[in-house]
């Protein structure tokens, strides 16, 4: 079988005023259909380059980038970005927002009625219907971003991709966020690309955690299977040895293996 996703010996130079800038090179993944995967590593090591790549907002300077056997060759609905910046439109309310994008994918085969089904659905998934007429300036951060991930969701992408959703929310507003995702990837059994910086959000929602080396030219360094049982409670993950085992071997890859590099 082939995978879902396959980035094949991609590399990316930039031109820049001080020269080219080689920001990643010779990377190689395999995605199979319904995996979760976490990219992590440290500042400037190409995480958010190399989703870019996925997205098609970039073209490689070299290899290539199937999805379900096709090049990707630009943006497309089968994709579906999430920030960290919500990117909401401050005029239109969260249905708004959601059904702008629902209508751009589905609007020329489907009725008004059912767009609007499909707003609303998304929505509902996100737990989001009673504030679905509210205006983003009217909502929290952490709602902001669930009307961003119903909005990815809407689309119904193939491959979902997400440059650290929760990296400016507060600590509980973030767990209870993370706890969303696990269960409506469980429930959509969406394919998903994931740009972090926290190691134990890697690895409560990974399926594997590709961990990046530094850059410039940043590679794959390490691919750790985290082959915890789910569903996943994250109170019962924190008495667990394999857990505590998992986060250990990501810290000692960043901590370790390429500070001392840096060093």
């Amino acid at each position: 079988m082939h995978p879902y996703l396959h980035i094949e010996k991609a590399s990316m130079v930039f031109d820049t005023k001080k020269g080219r800038f080689h920001a990643l090179r010779d990377i190689n993944l395999k995605v199979e259909q319904g995996e979760f995967i976490a990219l992590i590593g440290h500042s400037g090591c190409g995480k958010s380059t190399l989703l870019n790549l996925v997205a098609g907002l970039i073209e490689p300077t070299s290899g290539v980038l199937l999805l379900n056997e096709r090049e990707i060759r630009g943006p497309g609905p089968d994709r579906a970005m999430v920030f960290q910046n919500h990117s909401l439109l401050p005029w239109m309310t969260c249905y708004g927002n959601v059904y702008l994008a629902v209508e751009r994918v589905f609007g020329a085969k489907e009725t008004r009625k059912q767009l609007k089904a499909r707003t609303e659905a998304a929505l509902e998934l996100v737990h989001l219907t009673h504030a679905m007429h509210k205006y983003p300036h009217e909502i929290s951060g952490g709602m902001k971003q669930r009307v961003g991930i119903a909005r990815a969701l809407a689309m119904q992408p193939k491959l979902l991709l997400m440059d650290e959703p929760f990296g400016a929310l507060d600590a509980l507003t973030r767990a209870s966020l993370q706890d969303e995702l696990m269960r409506i990837v469980q429930e959509t059994r969406a394919t998903t690309l994931m740009v972090t910086h926290d190691v134990d959000e890697a690895v409560l929602l990974a399926d594997r955690i590709v961990m990046m080396t530094n850059g410039p030219a940043a590679t794959i360094g390490e691919v750790l299977n985290v082959d915890l049982p789910r569903p996943r409670d994250r109170l019962a993950l924190a008495e667990d040895r394999h857990y505590h085992h998992l986060r250990h071997e990501v810290l000692e890859f960043l901590y370790q293996k390429q500070l001392r590099k840096a060093a």
